[in-house]
């Protein structure tokens, strides 16, 4: 039972106990007791504390079932974060090997004698397997539309016709990908 609905009673009960002091101090007149005045919330209170406690329960429930849903989500969001480091766990050790395979690609295009050349081709094709068995690719720029996501522009040239606006004219450092994400930039020469 509430608070306001025991005032409500205990004024009542006074009312009626002055009503009662007037019965008898004056016989003569008539008083009708007045009747029990409650509020709504009150009577519901005691018509239905079942209904009550339904509602407190079920409020319960579907706060539990939104706390287990978040978890849930929390997990699956965790799991997901767990696995998007492993596939990028040896980053730094990859990048620190694309300068070198950058340096094979000069030698490559130098040639000097057919030996050596050999020599050179043989340690980067090894070097460049070893590379994209751990999911290193590189990036097709020349020719593509200029993304600031994945490019950087170092040199912008005059577009050699209006539809080459825009686009990568030259590749001055080949950029790479790990498993679908950029792992270095490439640096672009973009047509204006």
């Amino acid at each position: 039972m509430s608070l306001f609905s025991r005032k409500n009673k205990k004024e009542a009960q006074k009312s009626m106990n002055s009503m009662s002091e007037e019965n008898t101090n004056t016989p003569d007149q008539e008083v009708t007791p007045p009747q029990e005045a409650e509020l709504p919330d009150a009577q519901v209170e005691q018509q239905d504390p079942v209904a009550r406690l339904e509602a407190v329960l079920s409020e319960s429930q579907d706060k539990y079932l939104r706390l287990v849903a978040e978890f849930e989500n929390y997990k699956k969001r965790v799991s997901r974060d767990r696995l998007e480091q492993s596939k990028m766990a040896g980053a730094d050790i990859l990048l620190a090997m694309l300068p070198v395979m950058d340096d094979f690609e000069r030698a490559l295009k130098a040639g000097q004698d057919s030996v050596t050349n050999e020599g050179v081709q043989l340690i980067y094709n090894k070097l460049k397997s070893a590379l994209e068995s751990k999911g290193v690719k590189p990036m097709v720029t020349v020719g593509t539309p200029f993304d600031a996501e994945i490019h950087d522009a170092i040199v912008q040239a005059p577009a050699p016709s209006e539809a080459a606006k825009g686009t990568v004219l030259d590749e001055i450092t080949k950029g790479y990908y790990l498993n679908d994400k950029v792992l270095r930039h490439a640096q672009v020469v973009v047509a204006i």
